[in-house]
């Protein structure tokens, strides 16, 4: 199966997107700065400050998230619970910028959001935490009478 190559591949979408990220919060702050822009009476350096802190924490949970990535990849390993959940919350967001950013931003960004929420959902699913199989039988293996493992039929009369 092609589960490394997908976590690979999405670590390095993840960090092209964070470095994307922080550059638009950067220019976002520069233009607001400049053009002493104003929202309900705050100061325009507090909200130049704030555009850039609220990029470079994007930017660092992009990071962090391509970093489970590419270790999740290079061990060819499930990430554990909190990575898992760090990733799932990553999934999250991009679904949700992604329906923002249809009216937004338009198609384009809408297309390229959702092709990092599908790497990070097929990584997610591909590196599932396996079943352990019925009855103590090794997973794969046929059970005794020659019938692969799953369910089984009731025997004849059983509820």
């Amino acid at each position: 199966m092609a589960r490394r190559p997908v976590a690979l591949v999405a670590a390095v979408v993840l960090v092209l997107e964070a470095g994307g990220i922080v550059l638009l919060n950067w220019i976002l702050s520069i233009v607001v700065d400049r053009q002493q822009m104003s929202l309900a009476g705050l100061d325009p350096r507090a909200m130049s400050a704030g555009s850039w802190i609220a990029g470079a924490v994007f930017g660092l949970y992009l990071l962090f998230c391509a970093g489970i990535l590419v270790r999740t990849g290079v061990r060819d390993r499930a990430p554990g619970g909190f990575a898992r959940i760090v990733l799932i919350s990553a999934a999250v967001v991009h679904g949700i910028v992604g329906a923002f950013s249809v009216g937004l931003a338009g198609w384009p960004a809408f297309l390229g959001l959702m092709v990092v929420l599908a790497l990070l959902v097929l990584t997610l699913v591909a590196y599932g935490e396996g079943r352990a199989p019925a009855n103590g039988e090794a997973a794969g293996e046929p059970s005794a009478g020659g019938a692969p493992n799953g369910p089984r039929p009731a025997a004849p009369g059983a509820l």
